[in-house]
């Protein structure tokens, strides 16, 4: 899949209210099958664009998302641009060959394809991601269930879902949905989920309450964790929490922060082996030593 190509084919339909897919096809030298995979990745990208069946029939961008060609901004062109990178690493890798064709004919300016952005999502689960993006995706716009089996910290069960969005946070991909089990709007992380499968089953979308909006939201951090570590794990603190976490002493680097979990607080600690030391809370650093004992057991 070609990024130029990709972006020849939004310009168009930025200048037109319709096109056909044999129209697209005849203009950028494809079969329709690519067409129809390069509309499935617009959409992936998160540009709406939509198909017509029947006489007078084509594709579009979705009525109410259309955009204003007279309008749009450089920064706005490059936000696209920057969206469409990041499919490259879950789906095709895409290699930039051309410029993008002016959206308006009195266009003041064209915006380069060489966005020095370049978004790698690739992983040692790449081809299992892009095909369970690409089955949530359809399952979304088709409003179907989804069902798979989710491994996580309890153990492993089944999961029947609505699925409404996938969302890329942090370093991990999620799906968001309404979980039949749980009764509950929940986020499941793709790479824990598998042996998925679209149900034959639609479902009616519900109203997504605003507060489970904000997917980015932390459980309340009501504990506090206060340690001393080895002036050499500098860089780890500021990569994890910025310059202002921590205070320079003459025994270290004093660290303090809140947190909720127990279980993923004390594995982070530990993966700074002998560079830090728990001050506070006296449970934190009694975990730790259980589980230094419980290492030092498995190789006796």
């Amino acid at each position: 899949m070609k990024l130029d190509r990709l972006l020849g084919i939004l310009t168009i339909l930025l200048q037109n209210d319709r096109v056909t897919a044999p129209y697209l096809a005849e203009r950028f030298e494809v079969n329709r099958r690519t067409i129809g995979r390069d509309v499935d990745a617009l959409c992936q990208a998160g540009i709406p664009v939509v198909t017509y069946q029947g006489t007078g029939g084509g594709i579009a961008i979705a009525e109410g998302f259309k955009l204003d060609k007279s309008v749009l901004t450089t920064d706005e062109l490059s936000g696209i641009i920057a969206a469409l990178k990041g499919i490259g690493s879950v789906s095709d890798r895409s290699n930039v060959e051309r410029t993008l064709d002016k959206l308006h004919a009195n266009a003041a300016a064209v915006v380069s394809l060489r966005e020095p952005i370049v978004i790698d999502l690739a992983s040692h689960y790449k081809g299992q991601i892009t095909g369970k993006i690409e089955l949530i995706k359809r399952a979304v716009l088709e409003m179907r269930m989804i069902e798979f089996d989710y491994f996580y910290d309890k153990g492993e069960s089944h999961r029947r879902i609505e699925p409404y969005f996938v969302i890329f946070q942090w370093t991990a991909w999620y799906v968001f949905g309404f979980c039949h089990e749980r009764q509950d709007w929940r986020l499941f992380k793709l790479t824990r989920l598998w042996n998925l499968s679209s149900c034959n089953e639609n479902y009616t979308p519900r109203d997504i309450p605003p507060e489970r909006r904000n997917f980015v939201d932390k459980p309340a951090e009501d504990t506090r964790l206060v340690a001393l570590f080895d002036p050499s794990q500098k860089y780890k603190l500021i990569e994890y929490y910025g310059m202002d976490c921590y205070s320079e002493t003459n025994d270290g680097l004093r660290f303090e922060i809140g947190f909720s979990n127990q279980d993923y607080i004390i594995e982070w600690l530990l993966g700074f082996g002998g560079n830090v030391k728990v001050l506070e809370p006296d449970y934190i650093a009694d975990g730790i030593i259980t589980t230094a004992k419980k290492i030092i057991s498995n190789y006796k």
